[in-house]
């Protein structure tokens, strides 16, 4: 009878040579280390793509202004871009904390964010956030002074605290369906009208057209944004609008949310016929739509972001020269 103890010993031996080395302590076993951070990955943390949108209602309400006083107030102009700038920003950096620390970008289909990535300490990522927030109310604060209007400090402080809680705190807005009304008042409403007052001291019929076509548009973007993410957020139970009412109400809404704007230029252009122009914008929001649509792949949907983004931007450009004009 085989002697199959023996060769089962030497066959252990020689599979043992064979097998690399390891610490027979598991905190000393190989660490996969991750690539070191680069300039490249703060600034697409920082999402440029959205920040035509932040800009489109400054432009607007600035034009708004003009209806009234015919003098462009540059200084007050270009510090609330700065403001508006800062706070997207901010809020940025901010979803990209309080998403990583919840885990609900573990499954992300668009550009990676570096708190869940797991390549920059969460702290240090709520940093830089509060350090673009500080920022913004330091421009805001210039604005007050320069204008007298002291009661904006409350509008100021209202919106940094509509940032944060988007996704932060223990009840984020962002997680129940509530994302789309606080963007469209802050990002539409509250940014349109604040900038036309501060320059203006009145809010003309020109500037509340104007701000429910920027919300109606940084609408759009959250909605192709969550709609890029609506299996990963739907199975973290992060209840978007999107997750709500589905992919084709989605479309729908998304569509809706791109086109009504213009039906609004086309009121402005009763009196202000070079709003007209704003219809040339189509030319990147229709590409967008059309995205929307008929993607195959949800990172398709990040193109249609960035399209909605700069047809916001362009109509803004169309209206501020209509207004000026």
């Amino acid at each position: 009878m085989p002697n199959v103890a023996g060769k089962s010993k030497k066959n252990s031996k020689k599979r043992a040579q064979h097998r690399p080395r390891t610490s027979g302590n598991p905190a000393k076993q190989p660490v996969l280390e991750l690539p070191p951070v680069t300039v490249k990955d703060w600034i697409g943390a920082a999402r440029l793509r959205t920040l035509p949108l932040a800009a489109a209602p400054v432009i607007i309400g600035s034009g708004a202004a003009q209806t009234i006083d015919h003098n462009l107030h540059w200084v007050i102009a270009l510090f609330c871009l700065a403001v508006a700038l800062l706070l997207q920003i901010g809020v940025n950096f901010a979803n990209d904390y309080s998403d990583g620390i919840r885990g609900t970008d573990s499954e992300r289909v668009g550009p990676a964010r570096l708190t869940a990535s797991g390549r920059v300490p969460a702290k240090r990522v709520l940093t830089v956030a509060l350090v673009f927030f500080a920022l913004a109310a330091l421009a805001g604060l210039a604005i007050v002074i320069r204008t007298q209007q002291w009661w904006m400090l409350a509008v100021g402080a209202a919106c940094i605290v509509a940032a944060w809680f988007y996704t932060g705190g223990k009840r984020p807005y962002g997680y129940n369906a509530l994302g789309e009304v606080f963007v469209f008042v802050f990002f539409g409403l509250v940014a349109t009208l604040g900038t036309t007052w501060v320059q203006a001291f009145a809010l003309p019929l020109p500037a509340w057209l104007g701000a429910i076509a920027a919300g109606l548009f940084a609408c759009a973007v959250l909605l192709a944004n969550n709609l890029r993410d609506i299996v990963q957020d739907g199975r973290v139970g992060k209840r978007t609008l999107t997750v709500l009412i589905g992919k084709r109400a989605t479309q729908v809404l998304f569509t809706l949310f791109v086109l009504v704007p213009f039906g609004i230029a086309a009121m402005i252009a009763l009196i202000y016929p070079i709003a007209w122009l704003s219809l040339l914008a189509l030319l990147a929001g229709v590409p967008a739509i059309v995205i929307v649509w008929w993607y195959r792949q949800p990172r398709e949907l990040v193109i249609a972001l960035g399209l909605t983004s700069l047809t916001a931007l362009a109509y803004a450009g169309f209206l501020y020269w209509a207004f000026v004009g």
